[in-house]
């Protein structure tokens, strides 16, 4: 499962040949372990002590609150125990930190400690009515303190940016990137303009019936009207965004407890009509300033053109580009065999000195 992977000039080629010494050290541990006698089999415990346990953490569930600007609260959940800290930037703005639920899994079984994150305004964080709050610019230094707050630094911190999570993700690379052991940007292109040509792309291939009835709700701003909703559901997020016969429960729920209000202030009205403070976004010039290790993810049916995935490797200075033949928007549900092993993969290269490779 792990060749899976799709990488740009940066794969990692395999080593089958070791060095005699090595393979003689190794054959004569294997042989003196045999010649001992067979360990006894270790008894079950008699009695359960909670000093083997966080006590802190089996009092909270791992919850912790942290406050930003001196007087707000917003939501984090550590997961696991593991040197590769991940903090995880959910996608919106203001969706919530349930969809990425399905990475609970890999830090058990990879060894790698997973923060969860509710961005302020989000549900489980609180949700302050000050639209002067609702700027890039303000949630870059939110994630700098909850950074600070978690103890995450240098050696230990990679941060994992989904969709609007990964505009937030570069944006804190470009002016934080010296806490950083090294960044994801996961089905998340680096220009807003550029995406909603993409939209344009995907939008034309739908049936001209499709994309009249569509258009006689825009012209009337009417994007709340069921019959609207239902199409785009139908016709575009099914294909674009989550390829699934039904939603997983965590994506159900999430998408449940959007906070409208701040999403349209920033996205626009919907997937179809980009707009509000996002609308120029744009720091393709930019990525060539990012140094640390860098991965960005894009999907054959994502929202996001996977190709300007594929550039973002190329353009910052020690890429690399994970493609998910099978997967949308939220290819770490619908294409969870290639998207794991190459988050993880990337992980581990990172930190065990194994990535970046050098540019000739």
């Amino acid at each position: 499962m792990l060749c899976f992977q799709k990488f740009n000039r940066n794969q990692t080629i395999c080593q089958n040949a070791m060095p005699h010494r090595v393979v003689s050290l190794a054959l004569a541990a294997l042989l003196a372990a045999c010649a001992k006698p067979p360990a006894q089999k270790d008894q079950p415990p008699t009695t359960f002590s909670p000093a083997i346990f966080d006590t802190t953490a089996l009092q909270n569930g791992g919850v912790k609150m942290i406050v930003i600007d001196g007087k707000y609260k917003v939501w984090t959940k550590k997961i696991g125990k593991g040197d590769i800290k991940l903090l995880l930037l959910h996608g919106g703005p203001a969706m919530t930190h349930e969809y990425f639920e399905c990475f609970e899994s890999i830090s058990k079984d990879a060894g790698i400690e997973i923060y969860l994150y509710d961005q302020l305004g989000s549900y489980y964080s609180d949700q302050p009515n000050d639209d002067n709050l609702w700027t890039t610019e303000r949630f870059v230094e939110e994630v700098e303190q909850v950074r600070q707050a978690l103890g995450l630094n240098k050696d230990n911190f990679y941060l994992l940016g989904h969709s609007w999570g990964g505009i937030l993700a570069m944006e804190y690379a470009l002016k934080y990137q010296r806490h950083l052991k090294a960044l994801i940007i996961s089905n998340m292109m680096a220009s807003i303009p550029d995406y909603e040509k993409y939209n344009g792309v995907l939008r034309s291939k739908m049936r001209p019936s499709l994309l009249d009835s569509l258009a006689k709700f825009e012209e009337k701003g009417d994007f709340k009207n069921p019959t609207y909703v239902q199409l785009v559901e139908k016709e575009y997020y099914s294909k674009h965004v989550l390829r699934m016969a039904e939603y997983p429960e965590p994506v159900a729920r999430s998408f449940k407890h959007l906070n409208e209000h701040i999403y349209v202030l920033m996205q626009g009205p919907s997937e179809f009509k980009v707009g509000g403070r996002l609308l120029k976004w744009d720091r393709k010039a930019d990525l060539k300033n990012i140094a640390v290790p860098t991965l960005a993810i894009g999907a054959q049916h994502d929202t996001m053109d996977p190709k300007a995935m594929e550039e973002i490797s190329k353009t910052v200075q020690n890429g690399r580009y994970l493609y998910c033949p099978n997967g949308s928007h939220m290819a770490m549900w619908d294409d969870q065999p290639h998207y794991f092993p190459g988050v993880i993969n990337f992980l581990y290269d990172v930190h065990y000195g194994r990535f970046p490779e050098k540019k000739k």
